[in-house]
């Protein structure tokens, strides 16, 4: 929990000792000695967030001090994000890149001074001296940084492109705090929008439910749970999400949205510039309508390059 808060990250890669583990998903991705070539360190896994808050609000007893005293190569796969472990390599062209985050891949190790230094795309076994993330948000911070070269794409609006979501889960506002962790968990969600409840229907709090046409009030983020004192989130598990989020300093208060008929490059720029991982699409009246996530754009933007390419 330290380490992702003082680094500002939502995810970090798990090493151990050569020779003792099988890593996630099959692979064998190796930190070698750059002079001997000996392994060092063999990466087994990613461990996200949302592993970290799903076992603290998992059912398997135990005080929170507890909790936090386990080995970290314990709660990896708590999500199903961390089941996976990629590498890029540093020859993958960018198309190929977004393809691989347009499947909902969110992060790859680049290895240095690879040993397969000739091979370009996806591994699952590599050696290398030391080893860099990309991220879905480095690519979207490339793409914004090359915008002028994307002008068409970007001046259309999202909704004709296919860039909207309109299938959309989040949680009632009455929801509590665990209850909401232990949804986004069953989901493989970072993110949930926080919804409005109303007289006028009754639903279960501790399930998801459809955000379509449901007022929007606020994001129950795991970004925003990172920077949570662990005494805070402690004594607020069985609070509601709403309580929770006036709470926390450093909670994303403002909601990032947008409309159907808003440019691509607009919602490009919230996301970037908010540092968040979706924008909801709203309709005039704050209803929800569904989502775009970096995903989304990284997948549009893809297509339309490579169909420039073609023609």
């Amino acid at each position: 929990m330290n380490a992702l808060l003082a680094n500002r990250v939502v995810a970090a890669p798990v090493a151990a000792p050569p020779g003792h583990w099988i890593g996630a998903g099959g692979s064998m991705i190796m930190e070698s000695d750059k002079r001997t070539g000996a392994a060092r360190k063999h990466y087994i896994g990613m461990v996200t967030m949302l592993d970290v808050l799903a076992h603290i609000a998992g059912d398997h007893g135990g005080e929170l001090d507890q909790k936090l005293q386990v080995p970290v190569s314990s709660i990896i796969g708590q999500c199903v994000e961390s089941l996976s472990l990629w590498t890029l390599s540093c020859n993958t062209d960018i198309t190929d890149c977004m393809e691989v985050f347009s499947k909902g891949i969110h992060r790859a190790l680049v290895p240095v001074d690879s040993q397969l230094e000739n091979i370009s795309g996806v591994e699952l076994v590599d050696s290398a001296s030391s080893y860099r993330m990309v991220t879905q948000m480095d690519l979207l911070n490339f793409l914004k940084a090359h915008q002028h070269e994307l002008r068409d794409i970007l001046e259309r609006p999202v909704s004709g492109i296919g860039a909207v979501s309109d299938i959309v889960f989040g949680v009632s506002d009455k929801t509590n705090v665990i209850e909401a962790i232990k949804c986004m968990n069953g989901a493989s969600l970072n993110a949930v929008p926080i919804l409005e409840s109303t007289n006028d229907i009754v639903e279960d709090h501790g399930q998801l439910i459809s955000g379509k046409d449901r007022k929007l009030v606020a994001t129950f983020s795991t970004t925003d749970l990172r920077g949570c004192p662990m005494p805070l989130l402690q004594s607020c598990l069985h609070l509601n999400v709403m309580d929770f989020i006036n709470r926390l300093s450093n909670s994303t208060k403002d909601l990032v949205t947008c409309r159907t008929e808003s440019l691509l490059g607009e919602v490009l720029d919230k996301v970037v510039n908010n540092h968040v991982h979706r924008a909801w699409v709203v309709d005039e009246l704050g209803l929800l309508v569904g989502l775009i996530s970096l995903t989304d754009i990284i997948r549009v933007t893809r297509v339309w390059l490579l169909s420039e390419a073609y023609d």
